[in-house]
């Protein structure tokens, strides 16, 4: 965003085309974005001004990534999410995303994939197999086009072969050589986008940097661009937004939404550059109404270096709260048994048949059976295949088999699987075992296991991981797996 323009610098291009679109032509050339919008690429301000065409909905996105089949879908990004994210003119090598991950606050990032006004044009990490293997990591991603800027923007061109938003109104008073540029960059951009297999249904934004707003042919012609940017993306398939600064590009949408409804084409969601330090997603030059609920982003710290995990990125810092958030969907085990407690404490099997907890009973059978150790009925009773399976688990984890059922035996029930890493933001299943392995641990607080990690679930991790005397960064990696599956406390 802006610290980027200050920061990078790369020489121009001869082409106009995207070194992605370039490099993976295979998978969607932006001749042939070009051809369904029935435009061509920009060479400059336009000289004719044709009406809006009415655009098909996009093919099926290609998300496969190499040597795997198209039937592997990848998920729209960034989809329903709260939570931290960053971005950064140059798309971070691999090993640089791996450690962000494990140790950083943030779990999505921007990334610009298209445009010709971008300081960043070369962008080497930048791959189908980059973008596919940062989904599957857990990683949201925000896939920026900064192209054609508002023509009273006075850093802008920035190259040879850039050019400005034009603010010409035109004989039919709709700044018809603007809306042509914006059909063209909408093109590149759905083009880019389906080169780096960044799936249908994601958004993708629009990075108009600030200008003055009381100019008014460069605003009415910005907001003519970015009406008809917005169309032709969405008819494409992929959800909109519109980064801008808070007092111009995002007040200038908001004037108009409010002000001269339907007059433009408004954004599914917009990015607000606002430097105020607070991480959250208001301003008070945007109405509180405006693309609520779920509908921003807000970038509240600009350029500055953090290293985490020993990797120094310059990033911009940003809060994130989209669709309907952080939500994980409802679960179900063993056709409706409960296994979520505040606590779960030790469990005498009696041989008499008769248990004093029948619910924690009844939840351990349910999950031995899900995880391949009992085959008996789940009626919350003693049985002889239970104390099997209890006896064959800690066997199979060295531990001295017996009995009871203590709570480190929980901690290991709930660690079973696979290890994903789980900070803010992280939803779904595996947040919940997080969150049951804590309360099984009796760290002397109880977690919420409604599957969403969020500031909560983050304060419990530090405190599970200083009683441990790890590095408490609230962050579920890999080590603090293996202490869970452990059962250590």
């Amino acid at each position: 965003m802006s610290f980027t323009l200050r920061r990078h610098r790369s020489a121009p291009t001869a082409s106009r085309r995207s070194a992605t679109a370039r490099a993976v032509s295979g998978l969607a050339t932006l001749s042939a974005i070009a051809l369904t919008l029935g435009v061509t690429s920009v060479t400059g301000p336009a000289s004719a001004a044709p009406a809006e065409r009415t655009l098909p909905s996009a093919s099926p996105a290609l998300t496969a990534g190499i040597g795997e089949r198209a039937a592997d879908p990848l998920p729209p990004t960034p989809g329903d999410f709260t939570g931290y994210g960053f971005d950064q003119c140059l798309a971070p090598s691999q090993s640089a995303m791996d450690a962000w991950l494990r140790r950083s606050p943030f779990l999505a990032v921007g990334i610009y994939i298209s445009g010709d006004s971008r300081a960043c044009r070369s962008q080497p990490n930048l791959t189908p197999q980059w973008i596919r293997t940062q989904l599957l990591k857990g990683w949201r991603l925000l896939p920026i086009t900064l192209g054609p800027q508002a023509s009273c923007q006075p850093r802008f061109p920035r190259y040879s072969d850039d050019f400005k938003i034009s603010p010409v109104k035109g004989k039919a008073g709709n700044y018809g050589e603007a809306r042509k540029m914006a059909r063209d960059s909408a093109a590149s951009t759905v083009a880019d986008a389906r080169a780096l297999g960044i799936p249908a249904g994601s958004t993708l934004w629009y990075d108009l940097e600030g200008f003055d707003i009381t100019n008014t042919a460069c605003r009415e012609s910005a907001l003519a661009f970015l009406s008809t940017w917005v169309t032709n993306v969405r008819r494409l398939g992929y959800v909109t937004g519109v980064y801008s600064s808070a007092g111009s590009g995002i007040k200038a949408l908001d004037d108009a939404r409010v002000n001269r409804p339907g007059s433009v084409t408004l954004p599914d969601r917009i990015w607000v550059a606002r430097w105020d330090g607070v991480a959250n997603t208001s301003t008070s030059y945007l109405r509180p109404d405006g693309w609520m609920p779920g509908g921003r982003v807000k970038q509240y710290r600009g350029g500055h270096d953090e290293v985490w995990g020993k990797v120094r990125i310059n990033i911009d810092s940003n809060f994130l709260d989209l669709g309907r958030g952080s939500v994980a969907p409802p679960e179900n085990h063993c056709g409706g048994v409960q296994v979520n407690f505040g606590r779960y404490g030790a469990l005498k099997i009696a041989a008499s048949g008769e248990s004093r907890r029948p619910g924690r009973l009844k939840a351990l059978q349910c999950l031995l059976t899900e995880r391949g150790y009992f085959r008996g009925q789940v009626t919350g009773k003693y049985s002889a295949p239970l104390l099997d399976a209890v006896r064959r688990w800690k066997a199979a984890r060295g531990q001295a088999t017996g009995d009871t059922w203590y709570p480190r035996d929980w901690m290991t029930l709930h660690g079973f699987g696979s290890s994903p890493v789980l900070k803010v933001g992280s939803a779904g299943p595996d947040v919940r075992r997080v969150q049951r392995a804590i309360n099984s641990a009796n760290i002397g607080t109880k977690v919420p296991l409604h599957g969403t990690y969020d500031a909560t679930t983050a304060a419990a991790v530090k405190t599970y991981q200083r009683r441990l005397k790890m590095p408490a960064t609230g962050i579920v990696d890999g080590a603090t797996w293996g202490r869970i599956r452990a059962g250590a406390r």
